[in-house]
């Protein structure tokens, strides 16, 4: 339709559509990135014409190096950001720090989605962390991010161009954070990865001490660390690894184990030397006696080497004939040098037993050869136990005294107490049993057995009377002792007459003397049972057998009654 048909003076409609076209123009153009031409340039601004009715300026220094230098000209082409189309003095509002930004985004946001490196450069420190120019667009480097390890000193880095990953962008914010670190790790894997492959166990290269902990070193073999664990080092005994390493000391070593997978290396110094344990047993053949030096003590022993790379262990019952109870430390001293008796070699375990008391005269055996059963000890009471009482002897060893060998007649639970640790006593030598180290002693051998020479005699024998002195009257019997002896005994109550009404113990009294049959005698236990109404009984039948039966006419009261003159009579 034409501005005639419309009824509308030309003009007006020119104007009209002129006034659309430019706010179309103007709603496209704002805030997007344009080129533009220079067309003038006027102290530290460049007068640039993007296509509309007006032109707009833009500081040189927003164009860099190319300010700087001169080698911006009127006619570049140029592209800038549009903020606004007109501001109050009827210009263009354009920014190039906008324009390169938007570009820069732009680009990143494509290598964002692609997982490309980016470059950049450190340019300024901030709380956290540091600054990064992305070509126009500003990022965030985390402190932690920097560097695989932490860094003290961040200065060599700054201003120099290097690559970085993105690891999150929000336009919206304008945020960008970036990671150096993760660069270096994947470079650093590909390096791995590529030197393991080339590893195979058994190869010998040399590489540099990286680090020295308690258990071992890291040595760097040209891009990664191998372990060199402490018990690799050398065939002898390494308390700590820094005895043969040092930070930043080349060594030759072996590749023992590589695992593909987590590219760990293990490595070892010993392998490039022979093995000690070759030929072992012709070296140290059980019973051999070798010089050695002590080189760890534990509570259970001491290590002793024989030479380098070959360690014994005495165990701690070796180590002394008569020291049983004591810590190894207080027989022998690190450094020490001590000679050693070889026990056992196992060549499989590498491990060597050896005995130090084997090496000394055995206590033992002296003392069975000059004290033979029988003989008269004297020592020192070291100790008093629930079982009897030790004492130290010649020699150093010790002897035991039991219980049922204190005394003769009373309990050995009572007869212990009168003895007290320190004591000198004297005991008689039982027995010697050197293969268990024991000797057994005993003190009431050092008299005679009452009840021994008692029984040898006959005088208690079942069925001999026996004089008896009373000693205790109780409700239930008489406490006696046989005369002349320490022999005790009881009679109980049914036993103190055959006749009925005379078995009241109250009829007797303390001191009194009467004779009584022995009716039972056991040596091993030493016990004398007596009884007054077996003896009565035992008189009757000898008086019935003397004078007859009643047969003869005589009555059993007439032959008891002579029996009894009889016996008053002697």
């Amino acid at each position: 339709m034409t501005a005639t048909e419309t009824g509308m003076n030309p003009s007006t409609a020119d104007f009209e559509a002129l006034l659309n076209e430019s706010f179309e123009t103007h709603d496209v153009l704002e805030g997007q990135v344009v080129k533009g031409i220079v067309t003038a340039i006027e102290k530290d601004l460049a007068v640039i014409d993007v296509g509309l009715k007006v032109e707009g300026r833009v500081a040189l220094k927003e164009f860099g190096a190319k300010a700087k230098d001169g080698s911006l000209n009127v006619g570049d082409e140029v592209e800038v950001y549009v903020d606004r189309i007109e501001n109050a003095m009827g210009e263009a509002v354009l920014s190039r720090d906008k324009a390169r930004r938007e570009e820069s985004w732009s680009r990143l946001e494509e290598k964002f989605e692609a997982n490309e490196k980016v470059e950049g450069i450190i340019f300024n420190q901030v709380k956290g962390g540091f600054t990064v120019d992305l070509d126009g667009a500003v990022a965030f480097l985390p402190r932690s991010q920097v560097d695989i390890r932490p860094i003290r000193d961040v200065s060599p880095l700054m201003n120099t161009p290097q690559p970085f990953q993105i690891l999150k962008m929000d336009r919206r914010r304008g945020n960008i954070v970036v990671s150096r670190r993760t660069i270096l790790e994947e470079s650093r894997a590909e390096q791995r990865s590529e030197i393991v492959q080339n590893l195979e166990e058994g190869q010998v290269v040399e590489g540099v001490v990286k680090n020295v902990t308690d258990y071992g070193a890291f040595v760097d073999l040209g891009g990664i660390d191998g372990l060199l664990h402490v018990t690799d080092m050398a065939w002898r005994r390494v308390n700590h690894p820094s005895e043969i390493l040092q930070i930043g000391q080349t060594v030759k070593v072996q590749i023992i184990r590589v695992n593909q997978e987590t590219h760990r290396i293990s490595l070892g110094m010993k392998q490039l030397e022979s093995d000690p344990w070759d030929a072992i047993e012709s070296r140290y053949p059980e019973g051999a006696r070798v010089k050695g030096r002590v080189t760890n003590i534990t509570d259970y022993g001491a290590f002793v080497e024989l030479e380098p790379g070959i360690e014994g262990l005495i165990h701690v019952s070796e180590m002394s004939w008569t020291k049983k109870n004591v810590h190894p430390g207080k027989i022998v001293s690190t450094s020490q040098e001590v000679d050693v008796q070889v026990l056992e070699v196992d060549p499989a375990k590498r491990r060597i037993s050896l005995g130090l008391k084997q090496t000394l005269d055995n206590p033992w055996d002296a003392f069975a050869a000059a004290h033979p059963a029988g003989t008269k000890v004297s020592g020192e009471v070291k100790n008093t136990t629930e079982f009897g009482l030790f004492i130290g002897l010649d020699g150093d060893v010790d002897g035991m005294v039991h219980l049922s060998d204190l005394d003769w007649n009373r309990p050995g639970e009572e007869a212990i107490q009168e003895y007290n640790k320190g004591d000198m006593v004297d005991a008689v030598v039982l027995d010697v049993d050197v293969e268990k180290e024991r000797i057994s002693l005993g003190i009431k051998q050092l008299g005679g057995d009452p009840v021994g020479e008692a029984a040898d005699s006959g005088a208690l024998r079942k069925g001999a009377v026996v004089t008896c002195e009373v000693t205790d009257v109780k409700d239930g019997g008489l406490e006696v002792k046989l005369a002349d002896t320490d022999i005790t005994s009881f009679i109980k109550r049914s036993d103190l007459s055959r006749d009925r009404d005379e078995q009241r113990p109250e009829r007797f009294s303390v001191g009194q003397k009467v004779d009584a049959r022995v009716t039972q005698f056991d040596r091993k236990t030493r016990r004398v049972t007596v009884s007054i109404k077996a003896l009565e009984i035992a008189e009757e039948k000898e008086a019935v057998a003397q004078y007859g039966s009643t047969d003869s006419g005589a009555s059993l009261g007439d032959i008891l009654g002579a029996a009894l003159k009889q016996r008053e009579g002697e």
